[in-house]
């Protein structure tokens, strides 16, 4: 079910919800972490798999996100958890609730409607905003900063490390003259005058996505997570992972393959999943999705 944002858009229906409860293969009195719970889309369908014994651990860094989500799912503490936090933490979070082992963790590292669609945040290339793109609102560091006050060269670093984009050295130095840039429209400007028109929209995706990925620190932070996660996984319990573009998905593929060579998992997804044809067309913001999911040995 869609839940009203509060400006006129309905948000977030969750990617592969059949495909991630498949997976998960919960169990009704087990434990279960929602490392990106959002609004609670995939929460909403692992809660209704549970017992009143069962419990679900939702993390999120968006505290806007999670406002809707406690007052969406409605649950009772017994049963959910909430952290305003981020999913790299889990152990001290699972610490903070005593809890050692938990038979499965999900993380959708999507970007949900409510984010994309917001006049304040500034993460879409498409609404107009101050130049944002924080998950979490008490960072200090914002979008604006990274382009204002970074060397050219580190900004270009950014652009390319970030997304492959060819022209991540011409869009830099065109920042760089532009300065200051504060507003969505400024960056899309820069990226305008800098690049051919033949497929812009996808350059410019591509570019807003590189600067949310460094104001977030998301890849470092999904490396450590990688690198902890096992640990708290109880023998056959799983881990979905749903990725959005290939930076993600290479460092889960990869970290999986080094965790099945030390026998620590069993790789349950050969290939990635993808969305079905049918999801595509109900919900184009699934296109761009892979889920990879393993099981701890």
């Amino acid at each position: 079910m869609a839940i009203p944002s509060g400006e006129g858009t309905k948000i977030h229906v969750p990617v592969m919800p059949q495909e991630v409860l498949k997976l998960l293969n919960i169990v009704e009195d087990g434990i279960y972490v929602d490392g990106t719970i959002g609004i609670g889309g995939h929460a909403g369908l692992i809660l209704s798999h549970l017992s009143p014994k069962g419990h679900l651990v939702g993390i999120d860094r968006d505290e806007e996100a999670l406002e809707i989500c406690k007052n969406s799912l409605n649950i009772s503490q017994s049963r959910l958890s909430i952290f305003n936090d981020s999913y790299h933490n889990l152990n001290s979070i699972l610490d903070s609730l005593e809890i050692n082992k938990v038979n499965g963790i999900l993380l959708d590292l999507g970007m949900s409607s409510l984010q994309l669609d917001s006049k304040k945040r500034g993460f879409s290339y498409k609404r107009e905003s101050k130049l944002d793109m924080r998950f979490d609102q008490s960072q200090k560091k914002s979008a604006y900063d990274i382009l204002n006050k970074l060397p050219e060269k580190d900004i270009a670093n950014i652009i390319f490390n970030n997304s492959q984009e060819r022209y991540s050295r011409r869009i830099a130095k065109k920042i760089f003259e532009m300065r200051p840039i504060s507003m969505v429209s400024d960056l899309v400007e820069g990226i305008r005058l800098t690049t051919p028109p033949s497929k812009r929209n996808k350059t410019i995706a591509r570019v807003f996505q590189a600067i949310r990925i460094a104001v977030n620190d998301e890849l470092n932070k999904l490396e450590l997570f990688l690198d902890n996660f096992s640990n708290r996984l109880t023998i056959g319990g799983k881990i979905v992972i749903i990725s959005f573009h290939s930076l993600e998905d290479r460092i889960v593929k990869h970290s999986f393959r080094e965790l099945k060579k030390k026998n620590v998992i069993r790789i349950i997804t050969k290939k990635p999943v993808y969305p079905s044809d049918e999801e595509i067309l109900s919900n184009k913001k699934s296109s761009s999705a892979k889920l990879r999911s393993a099981e701890k040995i």
